[in-house]
C-alpha cells in the first residue's frame, strides 16, 4: 500500500486548517450581511407626543386653526394696454404700485434704469398679489390700498378654494386701506383689537401669501407702536413695528395678538435688497377700522386738521427756547384763517398733548388730529413763554392738497430783488435787507412782515442759514424791516443761542443760532 511519508501527512494538517480558516474568513461577511439584526438601530416612534422640555415658549397651531379660515389671497389684475410698436419696458407710471413698493427705486428685475433701452415688445397688463381678511359673515374684506390700486379685476381665493370677484368698496392711499366686497355668506371672519391695547414686547403673529404661498404662518413680537416711518408718506398712521417676516404677498394680510384678533394690517417692509430685513411695518387696527367704516359709508375717508406746520425739538431748541425738555411739537407756520390761527396759536408754541393724549414727537401730531372727525373739538396742552396753557381748536376737514403735504418750490428770495442790503450791527452778524413789494406778492408775505437774508455771517450760516431766507421772527417777535430784526437782536449776549423763524420757498422753519463768543 503506498503511503505519504509520516512527515508529509503531518504536514499537510496547517494546510488542511488553513483552508478551513480562510473558508470561515471568507464566509463571514455573507453570513454577516445575510443574518437579521435582533434589535432595531433606533426605538420606533412614540404613539403620543413627548412632553415639552422647555416650558413656556408660545405655540400658535390652535390660533392658526382657528382664524385662518378667515385669511384670504387676493389678485389684482391690470388689463393689458395697447401701447405703440416700438415702445419698451414699462415706464413708472404703468407699474402697479405693489411692485413700485417692493422693488423700490432700483426698479423690477429686467427693467432698465434711467436713461438705458430695453428690449422692444408689447406692453401688457399686470398682476398684484396680496393678502387680505373678512370682517363680518357677508364678505367684506380688509386689505392694502397698494395691492389693489389701479386694478380692473380683483379676486378674492378663500381658504376652501372658491374664487370670487370682488368689489372694490372704497381705497385711501394716506391710511394705505382698501375696503372689498364679495357676494358671500355665513363667511369666517376676524374680529378687532380694542385700541391702545398693543404694547412693545407682545407677540404677535402673521397670516399671508409671501410670494403667492397661501396661508404662510410668521411670528415675532412688536418692536415698537406709534412709529412715524420716514420712508413712506403716510403721516396719519402711527405704525407698529414689529420683526415678523413680512414679503411681497403678506401685504394686506392681519397681524394678530395670541388670542387671535386683529392688531393691525401689515402693510410694508425696511429693505435695502426687496426682501425682509427684520423690520416690518403694520397699520393699526383702529385706524384701518376707521377708515373702512368710512369708505363703506362715504367711499372716502375725511381727516381733521390744525392749520400749523410742526417741526422736531433738537436741543439747540430747547435751549433756545428755554424749553423744560423735548417733547412735543414746534409750531412754525400757522396758516391764516385755519383753526390754529383762530383759536390763538402762534409760530414758537409747542404742543405736548392733544385731548390729554401726550405728544412726544412732531411725527406724534398728525396721526391724533388726524383721527378727529372734522368740526370735533381739540384740546391742546401747549407751552407758552415758560406757561403751560390749554387752547380749545374746532378741527376743520383736512384737504387733499394738504393730506400731500405743504407744496411748493424751494423757491427762496433772490436778494437782488429786495432793496439795498443794511449792513447790519447785530450780534450775529446778519447782513439782510428790506423785503420789496415784487418779492411779498412771490412768497405771500404780508406787508411789514420778514427781512431777507443777504449774507448769513458765520454763525448763523454754519446754523443753515442761507442767503435768500426770509427772516420772519426772532423768536416770538416778528421783524418786518432791518432795522427791527437789529432792535430784536440787540439784547443778545455772546454765546447765547437765538430762534431765527425762517421761510425758505414754501417751508417755514425755526433754526438756532449761537451769538459767537467773540465780543
Amino acid at each position: 500500500m503506498n503511503s505519504l511519508p509520516k512527515s508529509t501527512a503531518a504536514g499537510s494538517r496547517p494546510l488542511h486548517s488553513l483552508a478551513l480558516v480562510g473558508a470561515i474568513i471568507a464566509a463571514l461577511p455573507v453570513a454577516c450581511t445575510a443574518q437579521a439584526p435582533t434589535t432595531p438601530i433606533a426605538p420606533p416612534p412614540s404613539a403620543t407626543p413627548a412632553a415639552p422640555l422647555v416650558a413656556g415658549l408660545p405655540d400658535f397651531t390652535n390660533l392658526v386653526q382657528r382664524v385662518g379660515p378667515a385669511v384670504v389671497n387676493i389678485s389684482a389684475e391690470v388689463t393689458p394696454k395697447r401701447v405703440a410698436r416700438n415702445s419698451g419696458m414699462p415706464d413708472e407710471e404703468q407699474i402697479p404700485e405693489f411692485f413700485r413698493r417692493f422693488f423700490g427705486p432700483e426698479g423690477m428685475p429686467g427693467m432698465p434704469g434711467p436713461g438705458q433701452q430695453g428690449p422692444r415688445q408689447p406692453r401688457g397688463g399686470g398682476r398684484s398679489i396680496g393678502s387680505g381678511f373678512l370682517i363680518s359673515q357677508d364678505g367684506y374684506v380688509l386689505t392694502n390700498h397698494h395691492v389693489v390700486d389701479g386694478a380692473d379685476t380683483v379676486t378674492v381665493k378663500l381658504t376652501d378654494r372658491r374664487e370670487l370677484k370682488a368689489k372694490v368698496i372704497g381705497s385711501d392711499e394716506q391710511s394705505d386701506v382698501a375696503l372689498l366686497k364679495i357676494d358671500a355668506k355665513g363667511l369666517p371672519f376676524l374680529r378687532a383689537a380694542g385700541a391702545g391695547q398693543t404694547k412693545a414686547g407682545q407677540w404677535v403673529v402673521a397670516i399671508g401669501s409671501p410670494f403667492g404661498l397661501d396661508h404662510s404662518v410668521t411670528a415675532g413680537i412688536v418692536s415698537a407702536v406709534g412709529r412715524s416711518n420716514p420712508y413712506a408718506d403716510q403721516r396719519y398712521v402711527p405704525f407698529i413695528q414689529t420683526d415678523v417676516a413680512i414679503n411681497q404677498g403678506n401685504s394686506g394680510g392681519p397681524l394678530l395678538n395670541t388670542s387671535g384678533e386683529v392688531v393691525g394690517i401689515n402693510s410694508q417692509i425696511f429693505s435695502n435688497s426687496g426682501g425682509y430685513m427684520g423690520v416690518s411695518f403694520a397699520i393699526p387696527i383702529d385706524v384701518a377700522m376707521n377708515s373702512a367704516e368710512q369708505l363703506r359709508a362715504t367711499g372716502k375717508v375725511s381727516r381733521g386738521q390744525l392749520g400749523v406746520v410742526v417741526e422736531p425739538l433738537t436741543s439747540e431748541k430747547v435751549a433756545g427756547f428755554g424749553l423744560p425738555d423735548s417733547s412735543g411739537a414746534l409750531v412754525n407756520q400757522v396758516l391764516e384763517g385755519g383753526p390754529a390761527a383762530k383759536a390763538g396759536l402762534v409760530p414758537g408754541d409747542v404742543i405736548r398733548s392733544v385731548n390729554g393724549t401726550p405728544v412726544h414727537e412732531s411725527s406724534d401730531l398728525p396721526p391724533l388730529i388726524g383721527n378727529l372727525p372734522p368740526g370735533s373739538k381739540a384740546k391742546l396742552g401747549v407751552f407758552r413763554d415758560g406757561k403751560n396753557v390749554e387752547l380749545t381748536v374746532a378741527v376743520s376737514e383736512l384737504d387733499a392738497g394738504a393730506a400731500a403735504g405743504l407744496t411748493g418750490g424751494d423757491k427762496p428770495a433772490r436778494p437782488g430783488d429786495s432793496a439795498t442790503p443794511r449792513n447790519n450791527g447785530n450780534p450775529l452778524g446778519l447782513i439782510t435787507q428790506d423785503v420789496d413789494a415784487a418779492t411779498r406778492q412771490r412768497l405771500g408775505i404780508k406787508a411789514g412782515e420778514g427781512v431777507v437774508v443777504r449774507d448769513p455771517g458765520d454763525a448763523a450760516g454754519e446754523a443753515g442759514v442761507r442767503p435768500g431766507d426770509v427772516v420772519l421772527s426772532v423768536g416770538r417777535v416778528q421783524v418786518g424791516s432791518a432795522a427791527a430784526l437789529d432792535r430784536a437782536l440787540a439784547g443778545t449776549r455772546p454765546g447765547q443761542t437765538v430762534m431765527l423763524l425762517i421761510r425758505r420757498g414754501a417751508a417755514t422753519q425755526f433754526i438756532a443760532v449761537q451769538a459767537s463768543e467773540e465780543k
